[in-house]
């Protein structure tokens, strides 16, 4: 068995790494450009929205409240006449990027943090490549990709969306794989 300690250089490096080959998906490969259409009417769908000062967060509408309010006939109708929706309102001003991506690496190296922590229970010091390479890459895969499809199942995120998201994971999920197989501590 590793301590987790000793893998202190792969979980810093795989983190860096994913960030950066992140960066290079979102701002130069553009398949997550059609992840989100347009609204139809957007200026007036945002003017007719602007007056109601909705604050930052999470919201659906028609929203029942309780499981039992559910199956009302008010409910029922709302949910006939539409729309639905799940809608995320961010702060209106600037878009910044800095405090996300911020976020981004963090959870990168959190990430990384429970792949070593797996990696580190079942393999021991100078453990094969390809064993290491197995265990952190399928642990850091599950991390970036697995919860995603719920996404989709619950909230009606296009399936197009979530599989090119889970397939990014699965690159992350490789270099972490690489980096904590290339690093991996022999004693």
């Amino acid at each position: 068995m590793v301590s987790i300690f000793d893998l202190w250089l792969p979980i810093i490096l795989s983190g860096v790494f994913v960030f950066i080959v992140s960066s290079i998906i979102h701002m130069f490969l553009g398949y997550h450009a059609s992840d989100y259409g347009k609204l139809p009417k957007e200026d007036e769908v945002m003017d007719a929205l602007r007056r109601f000062d909705i604050p930052p967060g999470d919201y659906c509408m028609p929203c029942s409240g309780s499981s039992k309010d559910m199956s009302s006939p008010e409910f029922v109708e709302k949910m006939k006449k539409g729309p639905v929706a799940f809608m995320t309102f961010m702060p209106s001003g600037e878009l910044t990027m800095s405090s996300s991506l911020i976020m981004w690496f963090f959870y990168t190296i959190v990430v990384s943090i429970f792949a070593a922590y797996i990696g580190s229970r079942a393999l021991g010091a100078n453990a094969n490549y390809l064993d290491v390479f197995r265990f952190v890459g399928t642990s850091a895969f599950m991390c970036y990709a697995m919860s995603l499809i719920q996404n989709s199942i619950w909230f009606k995120r296009k399936w197009s969306a979530t599989f090119k998201s889970m397939f990014d994971g699965l690159i992350y999920g490789l270099v972490t794989a690489g980096t904590f197989g290339w690093l991996w501590p022999s004693m």
